[in-house]
């Protein structure tokens, strides 16, 4: 897969200030302030009392702040120490880690802004609407964050800036070889080794994939320098085939020419929203049998209801025993042998932050679109839950949405075993929240504002079809938890500025209340 000729042209539209300061004040206004009376886009601090004024909508901008001489403008920096003030007499806690990494996601977004002026972007689509994330997370202080490194360090591995990039391999000396499923796992990795194109191995060595920005990271790793010391470990150079990173960063998606179709996803030792991101011992030694079960579910729920639903399985990693964590790379099987004839994956996250004209905005029937669209995505996640204990953690950034010729959704895929709870290791109660907050309040609240934004005349009827889609898999297939959630005030929302404020570890979701806009009549 080539880059096009025609390079991407300068966003102009949206600066890196406004591109940085919607979710920070996003975050701000759910966790820390209450709207001020009927004045719309007033809000009251609740840590000073003080009014902060905003231009209302999904993504807020041009903040103001009220002192004895009136409004007066905050350009991002304000904005940040703004926020910290705030926390700091909010919480009683203090934080110094996290305006720095409010300060390094903007710096990192007026760096993307230039570099993706510059590059040419994938003629694909999907991996366009992988790279397409200039904001990020609509409600995390800080998406773009990268460990206050230099971009230089990270542009050339950023899927924003349209990067593509061959993989490192190394020689792992066979008996520290660490790997899930054997045999099957060698056939594995020699797949992966032909789609990026790598370098022959010694004899007595095995290949070992690595994301060349984490060999950088990790370069001055004692037990790295001496495993290359004493011959545990060799460079055999790069791949010939590029890859290209996707919205998670660490994940590279591998085409690899007409037979192959895989993902590599990999350690990377830098905290990206609210994890370092490595690929931990606790997860790889349960990779297996949590993507198995989740395989077998998507079977069934096939087998049943003829959905076109698929999930991509983790299929095994490999790693080294001195460094588990830090050499572990996991293979992801690709998209080519569950997609639907003619269909084409967009990535859900790229229909929402909206960056590029997508099928959400040029369908001529965005009610008809909303109903397809509600139609791939909830069932399935309702139905392995409910039949199968398994529960997805079907965010946008982990849903791709398959569209026919015409943008019309016709399929949705589902990844990352990383994130699935399985009941009854997780309880139904909180399983079931995990579910909604995910599904609901961080997907589709989302894709329905952008097409209330995109398409005005319809916002009155898009909750009222997702009302109707949750009742009918109810009333067809039955599952308690829809009764109660369609009555239900609030729903859960996470609460990731006070969680990244109190240092909380990142699976350690807090949520709070938000209004549920699923709550309506019962049928009559």
């Amino acid at each position: 897969m080539e880059p096009t000729a025609a390079v991407t042209p300068a966003v102009t539209a949206v600066t890196a200030d406004e591109y940085a300061a919607a979710p920070l004040l996003n975050c701000l206004l759910r966790e820390a302030a209450d709207p001020e009376g009927d004045a719309d886009g007033v809000h009251r601090l609740r840590g000073s009392g003080r009014l902060l004024r905003v231009r209302p909508g999904r993504r807020p901008s041009g903040p103001e702040l009220r002192d004895a001489d009136g409004w007066h403008p905050l350009s991002h920096t304000d904005l940040v120490k703004l926020t910290a003030d705030e926390l700091r007499r909010y919480t009683g806690a203090v934080n110094d880690e996290l305006p720095a990494e409010m300060a390094d996601s903007r710096a990192a977004i007026g760096a993307l802004l230039e570099a993706r002026a510059r590059a040419g972007a994938a003629a694909d689509p999907y991996v366009r609407s992988e790279q397409s994330l200039l904001m990020g997370h609509p409600y995390h202080p800080a998406p773009k964050a990268r460990g206050g490194a230099p971009a230089r360090s990270w542009l050339p591995y950023a899927p924003e800036a349209h990067g593509r990039f061959p993989l490192a391999f190394l020689g792992l000396r066979a008996d520290q070889l660490r790997e899930e499923g054997g045999a099957p796992a060698a056939e594995l990795f020699g797949a992966l080794a032909e789609a990026a194109g790598a370098p022959p191995v010694p004899s007595g060595y095995v290949l070992l994939p690595a994301h060349p920005w984490q060999l950088e990271l990790t370069c001055a790793s004692p037990e790295l320098r001496a495993a290359h010391a004493d011959g545990r470990l060799l460079r055999l150079g790069t791949g010939t085939r590029v890859g290209w990173p996707t919205a998670s960063v660490r994940t590279v998606y591998l085409p690899g020419g007409p037979a192959a179709d895989l993902f590599a996803k990999f350690s990377l030792d830098v905290r990206i929203t609210n994890d370092v991101r490595r690929l931990w011992r606790h997860d790889l030694l349960k990779l297996r049998r949590t993507d198995a079960a989740v395989v077998a579910a998507f079977a069934a729920v096939r087998a049943r209801s003829g959905t076109t639903a698929a999930w991509t399985a983790d299929l095994g990693y490999r790693t080294a025993a001195f460094a588990f964590e830090e050499l572990a790379v996991m293979v992801r099987e690709g998209l080519r042998a569950h997609l639907v004839p003619g269909a084409t994956p967009l990535l859900a996250a790229a229909l929402a932050e909206g960056s590029e004209p997508g099928p959400l905005e040029r369908t001529a029937d965005p009610a008809a679109w909303w109903r397809a669209y509600l139609r791939q995505v909830v069932p399935p996640v309702l139905e392995v839950f409910a039949r199968h204990g398994v529960v997805l953690e079907a965010h946008l950034q982990n849903t791709l949405i398959a569209v026919d010729g015409s943008g019309t959704p016709v399929q949705a895929l589902f990844r990352d075993a990383e994130g699935v709870k399985l009941l009854p290791e997780t309880s139904r109660e909180e399983g079931w929240q995990r579910l909604v907050y995910c599904l609901v309040v961080n997907h589709l609240s989302e894709i329905a504002a952008t097409l209330a934004d995109r398409h005005p005349g319809i916002a009155a009827g898009l909750w009222p079809a997702a009302r109707e889609e949750f009742r009918r898999y109810d009333a067809e297939q039955g599952l308690p938890e829809v009764r109660d959630l369609l009555s239900a005030p609030t729903l859960p929302g996470k609460t990731n500025l006070l969680l990244r404020w109190t240092r909380a570890d990142g699976a350690a979701a807090r949520y709070l209340p938000l209004p549920n806009p699923l709550r309506g009549p019962e049928p009559s």
